[in-house]
């Protein structure tokens, strides 16, 4: 699979419903599973933020100080994705290269559509 068609599988997954996955979705444990307690711990954090910008826009808060709290929102969206990006190289796609074959080079192409969307945002 080349690195076009991981990014219309990964794409085809995005489309698909919290926790559901795809087909195409391993089934765990994946690279993220000792640390989940904590991820979804951060998450929580991160929800609570998210909602906070809610209350701010209700409560007719100043624009800049939404925005700066926007902008934190994000930060920490973006600090979640890399250690999941990063424990996904260190478990999936280093599991994956040392079986070899083509499996290998679907998890990094896939990896590499994952970076690439990341960067786009």
């Amino acid at each position: 699979m080349g690195r076009v068609e991981a990014e219309e599988a990964v794409a085809e997954r995005a489309e698909d419903p919290p926790g559901t996955g795809s087909p195409h979705s391993p089934q765990g444990p994946h690279g993220y599973s000792a640390q989940r307690d904590a991820h979804v711990k951060r998450l929580r954090r991160i929800e609570g933020q998210v909602r906070g910008l809610q209350r701010m826009v209700e409560e007719d808060v100043y624009c800049i100080d939404i925005l700066t709290q926007v902008s934190a929102s994000t930060k920490a969206l973006q600090s979640f994705a890399l250690s999941l990006l990063e424990e996904h190289l260190r478990h999936c796609v280093a599991a994956a290269m040392e079986q070899g074959g083509p499996e290998g080079d679907d998890k990094v192409a896939e990896a590499t559509a994952a970076i690439a969307r990341l960067l786009r945002t």
